[in-house]
């Protein structure tokens, strides 16, 4: 019997139909399983998901920054006694370092008033958010160690005003991953490329997975903010094969010339760019909210708080869909060396209605519960005058604000001398913030460190206080 008389008699017929169902099953399977090796490359990569230290108050970070140093007097820490002795010489020593030589006592041209049910005082410049006060903490002691932007803008965001170190934001992110694989842990929208540029949101020496991804900048309108679509005209199949093909040659030479931390973090970063692909319009794409919300935002092209506004709506939109960290920033206005009457009331008018929405809005969604909302600048200002109408850095004594997240609401923690120019009682350095901060996220920062050089490192360095009066 030949070969195809053989096959013809004891092979029974396969139709063209019955080959395409049983290979259907097949292709399922392979489909399957190609999915379930994207899957696992996203669970096994470094974004993922860790135990904190201890229980957290708080699941995630919105960090409201006001580049140029509000002024702490004129805004959430009233000082009766500048109006009494307006124009007079401050009675006191003036720090033995000063940015630049200033004059007598300039009184406040706003006034305060309290709000909320524990009456905290803020001054007329954030109507809006004087009616949010119980939801505050105010911190009104903060004080740091640079009286020049680039050096206070650092400290801030980095624990360090002299080095590169990774920003608060990739700490955060190193320490508890994401809640979302599609979307970068650490998002920053519209940041400032002056004062440290990219080091404010830069992992150093993290792993390139924990730094910010910015979402535009400063120099552009946040309506114009766009992430880059990577595909192009590629399709998404032909792009999945073409980074398949580009992670097997990384992999290999990984594996031929050993620990290369740049190439991990391109790896990674070309996988996490893929996946936000069909996650990061949604998110970006503001259009899908009622006309209501966008109103409470003061979202509308004529608007001053337009710019500022959609900045908050796509915080919130981002901290929703389980980014960790997210900063917007008011970029760069609040430095009144001059002026001060004129463009705080300006910046002011940007920003209250937007904070005060982003709140409220937080709150009816049953978010603000496990959200920190972080509000200040690099430094706060002085109470003496420079310029006329106008005042100068002052890193000794500054006022930021939480809300949400675990801490108090209505509540007022520490005091200025009686001027406001140090901070006095129950003192709050930026390492000490940085320590609290962490700790309402279920992280210990004695226990947060990395190895690099030599030595552990971590975002306080070798201080820090965790202000436990702040927790609720």
């Amino acid at each position: 019997m030949t070969p195809r008389h053989f096959c013809r008699s004891f092979l029974p017929a396969v139709t063209r139909r019955d080959a395409l169902r049983t290979a259907a099953n097949g292709f399922g399977m392979l489909a399957l399983g190609g999915l379930l090796a994207r899957e696992g490359r996203a669970a096994e990569g470094p974004l993922t998901v860790k135990k904190p230290h201890f229980a957290p108050r708080a699941k995630r970070v919105i960090f409201l920054f006001m580049h140029g140093g509000p002024s702490q007097v004129d805004t959430f820490d009233p000082k009766p006694l500048l109006a009494k002795y307006d124009g007079k010489p401050f009675p006191g020593q003036k720090p033995r370092v000063q940015f630049a030589a200033t004059g007598n006592l300039l009184k406040s041209p706003w006034a305060f008033k309290p709000g909320g049910q524990a009456g905290t005082q803020v001054s007329d410049l954030f109507p809006e958010v004087r009616k949010l006060a119980d939801d505050l903490s105010v911190v009104r002691s903060v004080h740091a160690d640079n009286s020049a932007h680039g050096g206070a803008l650092l400290q801030l965001h980095t624990g360090s005003d002299t080095f590169v170190r990774p920003s608060v934001g990739s700490w955060v992110n190193y320490g508890l991953g994401t809640e979302n694989q599609n979307l970068p842990g650490f998002v920053t929208v519209c940041p400032t490329l002056g004062h440290g540029g990219v080091a404010n949101w830069s992992s150093a020496f993290l792993p390139a997975a924990y730094q910010g991804t910015p979402i535009g900048h400063s120099g552009i309108k946040c309506k114009d903010a766009k992430i880059n679509d990577i595909a192009g005209d590629t399709t998404a199949d032909r792009q999945r094969l073409q980074l398949d093909l580009l992670d097997k040659m990384n992999r290999r030479h990984l594996a031929d010339a050993g620990p290369d931390a740049a190439l991990e973090g391109r790896i990674n970063a070309f996988e996490l760019a893929f996946r936000m692909q069909a996650e990061a319009p949604k998110v970006t794409d503001i259009g899908t909210e009622t006309r209501d919300t966008l109103d409470l935002y003061g979202i509308g092209d004529k608007l001053p708080t337009d710019n500022f506004g959609r900045q908050c709506l796509l915080a919130r939109r981002f901290a929703e869909a389980g980014v960790r960290f997210v900063q917007v920033s008011h970029s760069y206005k609040w430095d009144q060396h001059g002026e001060l009457r004129k463009d705080h009331a300006k910046n002011a008018l940007e920003v209250d209605k937007p904070i005060a929405g982003l709140l409220t809005d937080l709150k009816r969604r049953g978010l603000l519960k496990d959200t920190l909302v972080w509000w200040g600048g690099e430094f706060g200002r002085t109470p003496t005058a420079q310029g006329g109408d106008g005042r100068d850095h002052n890193p000794h004594a500054f006022s930021m604000w939480l809300a949400g997240g675990g801490v108090k609401g209505g509540f007022v923690y520490g005091a200025t001398d009686e001027f406001g120019y140090y901070a006095a009682e129950d003192k709050v350095h930026m390492h000490d913030l940085h320590a609290t901060i962490l700790a309402l996220l279920g992280l210990d920062h004695e226990k947060l460190t990395y190895r690099h050089a030599g030595r552990d490192f971590r975002l306080t360095d070798v201080k820090g206080r965790v202000v436990e009066e702040l927790f609720a």
